[in-house]
């Protein structure tokens, strides 16, 4: 709060496309999807429209013993993006869908007469939200620490980070390596271990690390050896952020629970989902109820966010979006080349449509400096630490792209002279 004496909010008046415009008429390339949520530009008119239409329906009505058309059809075609997680459950944010996931993956082994297996493991640099439980399987210090007290112990196992490869190895090759350091903590403790929560091919909030798929395929036969769920949060990471619909695809596997949020309703309005399979469904299933999965939100399954939800897949069906992106991947790495080759950027990396570097410098002013001089240069940019990314609405355009490019490589040389 004390920040926003030297560095004041700035008051945006309205959306459009890619840009955000403030009430002094200044305009600002929103190449971070406004915290990763913003799809297909803002104020997109067929988001709005749908919105609109549902407005003179049905605006809510409690989903406990009730249901209406677009929730159903929602959890339907979702449920056919990956074959296998048939059964969908709505909250309202990110963090809840993993807290619910976590409640699920524990509840299920109560329920098949395993109470022990009630551990949880995260991967090294992992990020899932800030409620308790998510935060309990979270690493990052910034956000953990303080609440250290009131959180569970949760194991940690290394992450499989494209820049901790050791100098003879592969992507891959780490991946692989970070896999059986998996494999060997969970035949060792697999008996108390109720699920692997991961984010898949990108941890995002941890500085972008992005990693080979590879893991993903180990991690996913590791948990079937050893009877662990796999829970895959794919808040930031689904719907085509990293060149596929859903991330998993990727590696061609099923997790047991699939948590979604941030862009489901190209960031119109509040709205997450937990994907379950049959095995996960059946083991609620039950005349006692405390055998059922007793846990509900106000406005879970929201007709407003649904409908917004269901306009996002229409345009992916409709518009080709993931082919788009594909093209608009290789222009943009195109243009960032003159950034990948400055002498203080390490590690430029792309996954999809997410971009990340990392900057040498040890001055922790680094980020206010950067994103300071990124808004002179009409972007909006807020570097995780060190590490500057992009990860913006897939509408963007080559002029933008271009002013993307140009303004971060601006921006980049003037934070760094101001760091000295």
């Amino acid at each position: 709060m004390k920040m926003h004496e030297t560095l004041p909010l700035i008051p945006i008046a309205s959306g459009s496309g890619a840009w955000l415009h403030d009430f002094d008429g200044n305009h600002y390339l929103d190449a971070i999807s406004s915290w990763w949520v913003n799809l297909f530009g803002h104020a997109n008119p067929r988001i709005a429209g749908a919105i609109s239409d549902q407005l003179g329906r049905l605006e809510h009505v409690i989903l406990a013993g009730f249901t209406h058309a677009p929730a159903v059809e929602l959890a339907e075609r979702l449920a056919g993006r990956l074959p296998g997680l048939g059964h969908c459950f709505f909250a309202s944010d990110g963090s809840s869908a993993v807290e619910i996931a976590l409640k699920m993956s524990f509840h299920y082994w109560r329920n098949c007469g395993k109470p022990r297996k009630n551990g949880f493991v995260c991967v090294e640099g992992s990020y899932h939200g800030e409620t308790l439980g998510a935060l309990s399987v979270s690493d990052v210090a910034l956000f953990r620490d303080v609440y250290a007290p009131l959180l569970n112990n949760v194991a940690k196992v290394p992450s499989a980070d494209w820049r901790a490869a050791a100098p003879d190895e592969t992507r891959e090759q780490a991946a692989i390596r970070a896999a059986a350091a998996l494999e060997a903590y969970l035949a060792a403790n697999h008996e108390d271990i109720a699920a692997l929560i991961v984010e898949p091919l990108v941890q995002c909030a941890s500085g972008m690390q992005m990693y080979h798929p590879e893991y993903l395929r180990r991690a996913r036969a590791a948990c079937d050896r050893y009877s662990v769920h796999l829970i895959a949060d794919e808040i930031a990471v689904g719907f085509g952020r990293t060149g596929s619909f859903f991330a998993c695809e990727q590696a061609s596997i099923r997790p047991d629970l699939l948590c979604l949020s941030k862009g489901i309703t190209g960031g119109f309005l509040p709205l997450s989902a937990v994907l379950a399979s049959e095995a996960i469904y059946g083991a609620f299933y039950d005349d006692e109820l405390t055998r059922g999965f007793l846990h509900s939100h106000s406005y879970t399954g929201n007709p407003l966010a649904c409908r917004a939800a269901l306009a996002v897949l229409d345009i992916f069906e409709q518009d080709d979006v993931l082919e788009t992106n594909r093209r608009k991947t290789v222009a943009l790495n195109r243009l960032c080349e003159p950034i990948a080759a400055h002498p203080r950027v390490r590690h430029f990396r792309n996954t999809g449509m997410i971009w990340a570097f990392d900057v040498d410098t040890d001055d922790t002013r680094f980020g206010r400096h950067f994103y300071h001089a990124a808004l002179r240069e009409h972007l909006l940019l807020r570097p995780l630490g060190r590490t500057v990314y992009f990860m913006p609405p897939y509408i963007i355009g080559p002029d933008e792209m271009q002013l993307l490019a140009d303004g971060t490589l601006t921006a980049l040389d003037d934070a760094l002279a101001q760091c000295g």
